[in-house]
């Protein structure tokens, strides 16, 4: 069964003690390593990385991010006219967002400070192994619309 990219929702609880937030949905079984990204400047794109094996979960633990996702096609010269599933995380909605094997991803900072973890189901040596990487405007769903 082939999974998708999914928003897993958390959190949050306020009470006069301060706040705590949550992802009691998060399913860390699968999950082998964590890492923390963050960039010097704001509005900076790191794009696109993807695995055939391997499958991610983003959060961001502070500021915002887009992050955007593409299933893979063809793993030589894929289509660039495949859909890009575009979400808005931020460290003020608690969530989790699950980048399945098969797809590439890629995220653009919107605040200074933005931080994001990355959770995953591969180890690093097997990681290396599985890597992909395509131009950062192989897909470009980083313009933001004026509303």
């Amino acid at each position: 069964m082939d999974e998708k990219v999914r928003l897993i929702k958390g959190g949050i609880s306020v009470d006069d003690r301060g706040e705590l937030l949550f992802c009691n949905d998060f399913d860390m079984t699968d999950i082998v390593r964590f890492y923390q990204v963050s960039n010097h400047s704001s509005n900076f794109i790191r794009a696109w990385h993807a695995h055939k094996k391997e499958s991610k979960y983003v959060h961001v633990a502070s500021g915002a991010a887009i992050v955007a996702a593409v299933k893979i096609d063809n793993w030589d010269e894929p289509s660039k006219d495949l859909k890009i599933e575009k979400f808005i995380l931020s460290a003020k909605t608690p969530g989790i967002l699950l980048i399945p094997s098969g797809y590439a991803h890629g995220y653009k900072t919107l605040l200074p400070e933005t931080k994001l973890i990355f959770f995953s189901t591969s180890r690093l040596d097997e990681s290396i192994n599985d890597d992909f990487r395509y131009d950062a405007f192989y897909w470009n769903p980083w313009k933001i619309k004026e509303r």
